[in-house]
């Protein structure tokens, strides 16, 4: 990776996910309170961590493979600033349109689980309904406007936030 996008990477990273996933909940936390397991019984209270845990697991996964992408098959980063150059059809973009979106609610709701947190799960009920108003009204626009047939033809076959089971492959029709 060229080292101005490694750059560029890195601020968008700073800039948005780590805000989202990690500031602005410790702010939360620290604001708000927690309680881990939700003060239920032995082996229930585990249980509720280690759920958050693997959803957060999940989402980690998902943010970090889009981020991935973007920098290395897209030629951009995430930040709508610096936009990918190409379209990314690739790895869990072939299961879900906006993995990154997809792994920042899962780092979110495994956040809210962890801690038992009311504070974060507001934040990601708020977080899912502003992207959910955005990505259609604001970002799916910009990017038929770039990428015209591909990216339309990708759309029809490939959800917003919920995989599907099987991945698409671009070139069977």
């Amino acid at each position: 990776m060229k080292r101005g996008l490694l750059i560029r990477s890195m601020v968008s990273v700073l800039a948005l996910p780590v805000m989202v996933t990690g500031v602005l909940p410790a702010w939360l936390i620290r604001t708000r309170g927690y309680l881990i397991g939700a003060g239920l019984p032995m082996p229930l209270n585990v249980i509720v961590a280690v759920v958050g845990i693997a959803i957060a697991g999940i989402g980690l996964f998902l943010a970090a493979g889009a981020m991935r992408r973007f920098s290395t098959e897209g030629e951009g980063t995430l930040a709508p600033w610096d936009p990918p150059r190409k379209l990314v059809v690739r790895g869990t973009y072939r299961y879900v349109r906006n993995p990154m979106i997809s792994g920042v609610l899962g780092i979110l709701l495994g956040e809210a689980f962890f801690f038992s947190s009311m504070a974060i799960f507001k934040w990601f009920v708020f977080f899912t309904i502003l992207n959910a108003i955005y990505m259609p009204l604001s970002e799916e626009p910009r990017l038929a406007a770039r990428f015209g047939d591909d990216y339309l033809e990708y759309k029809c076959h490939v959800a917003r936030w919920l995989p599907r089971l099987t991945p698409w492959h671009p070139d069977t029709k």
